[in-house]
């Protein structure tokens, strides 16, 4: 059975915040697939509530053998075993880590959308995203990554940090 491709994006804005992303890479290995590709670490001001610390952000390919939705429900428990507490949308927290793509499919369900709904609309997403797949053709708009990151009206500057 071939493994799935799945594109991951990485967030975290408290405590230390390269040892969240380090240990989230680890726990997404252990518990979802190897990771094929890694982006560079990234670092930009918080995006809906803007009183916040910065964040760090990273998007990862992953080889994984789960469906979407057993994909979602490791991702919440890693979330949850990491400390994150899911009280304000958008709001600080330990390590986020959403589901950009899902091979070509597109799933919208009330518990689950892929493509990531916003990630056309935000800057850390796309730029850690053209380090590693910036030819990668999003299956709704028929855009690539990098055709998406040059039509972003995103204005919020996002920082390589390693």
């Amino acid at each position: 059975m071939n493994a799935n491709q799945v594109y991951l994006h990485t967030g975290t804005n408290l405590g230390n915040r390269e040892a969240n992303l380090q240990r989230a890479n680890e726990w997404i290995e252990e518990e979802i697939g190897p990771i094929e590709q890694v982006s560079k670490v990234y670092r930009t001001k918080a995006w809906g509530i803007t009183d916040q610390p910065d964040f760090l952000n990273q998007a990862l390919l992953v080889g994984s053998l789960l469906s979407p939705f057993e994909l979602l429900e490791r991702i919440h428990a890693i979330e949850r075993r990491m400390g994150r507490v899911r009280e304000i949308k958008w709001g600080e927290r330990i390590i986020d880590i959403d589901i950009l793509f899902f091979n070509d499919e597109i799933i919208d369900t009330e518990k689950l959308t892929i493509p990531h709904p916003y990630l056309h609309y935000r800057n850390f997403v796309l730029l850690p995203l053209m380090d590693i797949a910036p030819g990668l053709l999003h299956p709704g708009f028929k855009l690539t990554i990098a055709e998406l990151f040059a039509n972003s009206e995103d204005t919020l500057r996002v920082e390589v940090v390693k």
